[in-house]
């Protein structure tokens, strides 16, 4: 098969793959099993056609909406299978067919859920996190950043916000982050290893940073108003993950 074919070819997987992850972002927060029943209208429960489950084409045809009872269907869907078929084309071009890629891919998806259900629940479900400590430290064995990053990372990583929320929690008596931030941050590092974690955590800060600044100064939110990390910890390890490396040896030549 040729490079563009394969890439195509994980494309289409990725979109299948993303119409999953709907399920997964829809039902975890609400512990419903990902398995049973089949894929249904969340309004007027009527199943699914296998047609009106085609990534994005189904959604497009139907105007976004159920075409029993006319619910509204959230472009969050498509935009979700659309942003996997792009992750894992990508991915197999900077990875290649290799077990890195699939690991990778399966990281990467993770934090896809993730990002989707903090954005909209405020909570980072331990079925992933746990499990997803487990799964980094054990490719890890075998594949980069290797053992040792792996395990100081998923140390360092929760260590660090445990710490952060401590301070926090002690200084203005309030939570300003969440056990599952801790957890995620150990697993990213479990998967990424202890360097690419620090510039996950900076990336996240940088731009909740920006963002939260930018909603106090529209009016939209308050001083108080507290913001998903686990959202910005999502696409900085995304982004840790393909440029991580790049943006470190920029960042210690400024000082050298």
């Amino acid at each position: 098969m040729t490079v563009l074919g394969t890439v195509i070819a994980l494309f289409g997987l990725g979109l299948l793959v993303g119409s999953f992850l709907n399920v997964c972002i829809y039902r975890l927060p609400r512990r419903e099993s990902i398995a049973w029943p089949a894929s249904h209208c969340t309004q007027c429960k009527r199943p699914l056609a296998w047609y009106e489950n085609v990534p994005v084409v189904a959604w497009l045809l139907l105007r976004g909406r159920c075409r029993t009872c006319g619910a509204a269907i959230s472009a969050a869907y498509p935009l979700v299978e659309l942003v996997t078929g792009l992750v894992f084309a990508g991915g197999v071009l900077l990875y290649g067919l290799t077990p890195l890629l699939a690991v990778r891919l399966l990281f990467a998806c993770s934090m896809i859920v993730l990002f989707m259900i903090d954005l909209r629940h405020r909570i980072l479900p331990n079925v992933i996190t746990l499990p997803g400590i487990v799964a980094g430290l054990a490719c890890s064995a075998f594949l980069p950043p290797g053992w040792r990053a792996a395990v100081i990372g998923a140390i360092a990583g929760g260590g660090a916000l445990f710490l952060i929320a401590e301070v926090y929690y002690r200084i203005r008596g309030v939570e300003g982050l969440g056990m599952g931030d801790v957890k995620m941050l150990a697993m990213i590092g479990a998967f990424l290893g202890w360097q690419l974690t620090l510039v996950t955590l900076m990336l996240a800060s940088f731009s909740g940073s920006i963002i939260g600044v930018s909603l106090i100064a529209s009016g939209r939110r308050d001083m108080q108003a507290a913001l998903p990390f686990g959202t910005f910890l999502a696409v900085g390890a995304i982004v840790a993950a393909v440029y991580g490396d790049v943006l470190l040896t920029w960042y210690i030549s400024l000082y050298s």
